[in-house]
């Protein structure tokens, strides 16, 4: 009789963990459908407005042609508090540089993820103290993502080359010259040029295809010994995953400091489809699948309290990774370009 209610018992769990898989799998097919054109994404154009004069801005596309050298792209939510400090020293280095090079032209672009705090205040006072033509912001209305800010913010940027960086300052903003310049030197090593690219009029480097990773893996023993016990958990997880779905010889696809010149950025973020969690690892994908070289460079990092990410954040990523998988290896999701 025991056997028999321990039985049952077993059946029923069985059965309510089966229809729990039926359930998760046919809301990942839905979703995966859902996003098989791109048609998620946040298609309004952004509209530019001069804090100034109160005039809009023309707004650029990233088919268009380079405008500036390089942009700077800052997604930013609820991010009050940290976005200042990292404003000031990315807008001191970067009119440093250009006081010494005249050729040296740059824009920031801030795009608030919906807000709820000063984020979009302070954003504002930037352009009011440098200029629309050097920093803009854009606004989403609500939250829709870290992935859909810097894709909005990449595709109607105007730069040569487009670095994506965090709010927090995180990493500092002089390292972008480390990924700048393994850059040219991939690109001149890919179309066999030995002098500056710069002074080539059949070469610009907005036309080459390459992306730079910022990393931070040489400081992984470090972080392991400092870093909460459930990031440490989350991250090595990860990775485990990360290898398993895209086989990237990128040891950490998600430190928010990367680069990518203008045609690798056209081909990237017209394409990519998650908007949250998992994003860079979808980056990563589709660099593969375009032979869009790739060079991981070691940055300096520092952690910095309020990171949104936590045990919650576990799930989140997990689905966008089996909507990734299901998606492209289907074919469900095509990609164009």
């Amino acid at each position: 009789m025991g056997g028999a209610v321990i039985w049952t018992a077993f059946e029923v769990l069985l059965i309510v963990a089966i229809m729990l898989a039926f359930g998760v799998v046919s809301a990942m097919v839905l979703e995966t459908f859902r996003r098989r054109f791109n048609h998620n994404h946040v298609e309004a154009p952004p509209v530019f407005e001069d804090p100034n004069s109160l005039n809009q801005v023309p707004c650029p596309h990233i088919f268009d042609s380079a405008e500036k050298y390089i942009s700077l792209i800052v997604p930013a939510y609820n991010e009050e508090n940290r976005l200042a400090g990292t404003l000031d020293e990315t807008l001191n280095y970067l009119q440093q540089r250009a006081a010494k090079d005249k050729s040296f032209t740059y824009e920031v672009i801030i795009v608030d993820d919906g807000s709820a705090d000063g984020t979009t205040r302070v954003a504002f006072d930037y352009v009011k103290r440098y200029l629309v033509e050097n920093v803009r912001v854009i606004l989403l209305g609500r939250n829709h993502g870290k992935g859909e800010a810097i894709r909005k913010g990449m595709l109607h940027s105007r730069g040569e080359i487009l670095l994506m960086l965090d709010a927090d300052g995180a990493t500092k903003v002089t390292d972008l010259e480390k990924l700048e310049n393994q850059i040219i030197a991939v690109a001149r090593k890919g179309h066999e040029f030995g002098q500056s690219i710069a002074s080539d009029s059949t070469l610009r480097i907005a036309d080459v295809l390459v992306a730079a990773i910022g990393s931070r893996a040489h400081l992984e023993e470090q972080a392991l010994a400092t870093r909460k016990w459930y990031r440490n958990f989350l991250m090595k997880g990860f990775h485990v995953v990360v290898m398993l779905a895209v086989g990237s010889g990128i040891r950490d696809t998600q430190c928010g400091f990367k680069m990518f010149t203008r045609a690798a950025a056209r081909k990237l973020f017209t394409n990519i489809r998650l908007k949250r969690w998992c994003f860079d690892v979808e980056l990563v994908y589709l660099c593969n699948t375009f032979h869009i070289p790739m060079v991981e460079i070691s940055v300096n990092w520092s952690e910095i309290p309020g990171s949104k990410i936590n045990m919650a954040s576990i799930p989140n990523m997990l689905w966008e990774m089996g909507l990734m998988s299901l998606g492209y290896r289907t074919g469900i999701w095509k990609i164009y370009g």
